[in-house]
């Protein structure tokens, strides 16, 4: 139970987020250099906004690796980076991942 002085749950993750997010499902592929070797996985998005996305993947990864981001709609790619890794769920980690060097046309939507 919340008393008067203590700040709400959304309250709290308010700074966390970077700009307006829009619920989006958007197939994309991230890719990452392990070994030598180059490899991918695809997933989807479940929100997405001008410096990043939350995205539902098969793999995890750890907080801060570096990553290639495709959306698989428009085939725009960019750098990633994980900045929140959720939970495991039947389909895949829940992953935040900070767009570095997109353009505004990324995603294909006008934030």
């Amino acid at each position: 139970m919340l008393t008067a002085n203590e700040p709400s749950f959304s309250q709290k993750t308010k700074h966390l987020r970077a700009g307006t997010r829009v619920n989006s499902r958007v197939p994309i592929c991230v890719e990452w250099e392990e070994a030598n070797a180059r490899h991918s996985v695809t997933g989807w998005t479940v929100d997405v906004g001008a410096k990043g996305c939350l995205a539902i993947v098969p793999q995890g990864f750890a907080i801060g690796q570096r990553l290639r981001l495709v959306n698989l709609v428009n085939k725009n790619s960019a750098a990633a980076v994980l900045i929140w890794r959720g939970h495991e769920g039947r389909t895949g980690w829940e992953l935040g991942l900070e767009l570095q060097d997109a353009g505004d046309e990324f995603w294909g939507v006008d934030f």
